[in-house]
Order: structure tokens, then sequence, then C-alpha cells
């Protein structure tokens, strides 16, 4: 099943390598490509999981579009973002 989000917060490189760390962790997901330039996640999954998906994305700091974006989940996006640029392989 094949599941596309509009986040919030997605700025680079950085950002997308740890979106894909942090959604790969998940159960039964068996691709994720990140879109920076239309800020999209568009994951590939063996069940139906998008309320989890979703989930993660905000506790990484990349609330889906329409959801809230706190203070908190753009501190968590910049975090994040710099940590990616550290870790990308």
């Amino acid at each position: 099943m094949k599941t596309e989000i509009h986040i919030e917060n997605l700025k680079c490189g950085g950002c997308a390598s740890t979106i894909k760390k942090g959604i790969s962790e998940l159960e039964g997901i068996t691709s994720v490509e990140v879109d920076i330039e239309n800020s999209m996640v568009l994951v590939e999954t063996e069940k139906e999981s998008s309320t989890e998906i979703k989930e993660k994305l905000s506790k990484l700091g990349y609330p889906e579009v329409g959801d809230k974006n706190t203070v908190l989940h753009k501190a968590k996006s910049f975090v994040s973002c710099a940590v990616g640029r550290v870790n990308k392989d």
C-alpha cells in the first residue's frame, strides 16, 4: 500500500535523511521516498499504517500539513535536520 503525506518543516537533505531513517524503523515499511521540493513523504507499506507513520513524522518534527505545527515541532525538525546532515549516507 502506498501512502503520500504532505508535511511541514521539510527543508533539506538532512531532514529527508532523518525522515527516511525514522520511518524505515516502523514495522512493515518497504520503502520511503522524500520529495523535498514538494514537502512530501511517499511510503510503501505491507499493511495500512498511515496513522502510525503520521505520528512518527510528528514526533520527528514534521507534522502533516493541517495538523498543529508548534514551536516544539519546529525545534525538533531543526535538530533532526542537523542530525540528518551529520548522519547522511
